[in-house]
């Protein structure tokens, strides 16, 4: 079961003050525990590829990390240069506040940008932030995401007021359907999070508490 758990988990580590050693370490623990990436930041992301060079660890990187708040176009520029970089997989911020103000189009427009950029050479998920979201806009925001082609649509960034919780990943599940990956992050710190998270319908949890979930342990990391 630990195992299966490994493979549904992006090995998280997006810190302001990660350093070179730490990501080394990462990519180390990734590697020995068969879990699906490493999410690191975008300056992480040539290191932790050729690190990862020779193995089944797919290279996750943030998009517009963490407020959402910059435009399409930029958005666009460093999904592409993650890519040149390695990224096999990108996690884009939606612009919380355009689809806070009922700009449904620039939101779309928004992750359009990452998908297309992404298109034939990464993963695009797509991060609402759920905590400071309404239900109704969890539901608008993972449509917009549906739409505009995304593969994934993820709970948090970790570094705003909360984090996965499994009644979102069931609403999320319930407005994606049955083909989009949903993937749950923040929080997650057990294996029981981690299989509640699961039983709501994510298919990818997105931690630093990678080790403790498949040790059976508990974590008291943030992320």
């Amino acid at each position: 079961m630990s195992q299966t758990i490994a493979k549904m988990i992006d090995h998280t580590l997006l810190k302001a003050d990660a350093t070179k050693e730490q990501i080394e370490k990462l990519c180390a623990e990734a590697k020995e525990y068969g879990f699906a990436s490493v999410c690191v930041n975008p300056a992480w992301v040539k290191l932790s590829s050729d690190l990862l060079a020779d193995t089944d660890v797919d290279v996750c990187t943030v998009i517009g990390f963490p407020l959402g708040a910059s435009t399409p176009e930029t958005k666009a520029f460093e999904t592409k240069n993650a890519i040149e970089n390695g990224a096999t997989e990108v996690d884009m911020v939606i612009n919380i506040g355009a689809l806070k103000s009922g700009q449904a189009d620039l939101v779309e427009k928004d992750i359009q940008a990452v998908v297309e950029a992404a298109k034939g050479k990464a993963l695009t998920k797509v991060i609402i932030e759920t905590c400071l979201l309404s239900d109704d806009e969890k539901e608008l925001s993972c449509e917009l995401a549906v739409k505009a082609g995304a593969d994934f649509v993820k709970t948090s960034t970790g570094f705003s007021t909360g984090g996965a919780t499994a009644s979102d990943i069931a609403l999320m599940r319930k407005t994606v359907g049955p083909d989009i990956g949903v993937k749950a992050s923040g929080g997650v710190r057990s294996a029981e999070d981690a299989q509640a998270m699961i039983e709501a319908g994510a298919t990818r949890i997105g931690a630093s508490s990678g080790i403790a979930i498949v040790q059976g342990l508990t974590s008291d990391s943030d992320y």
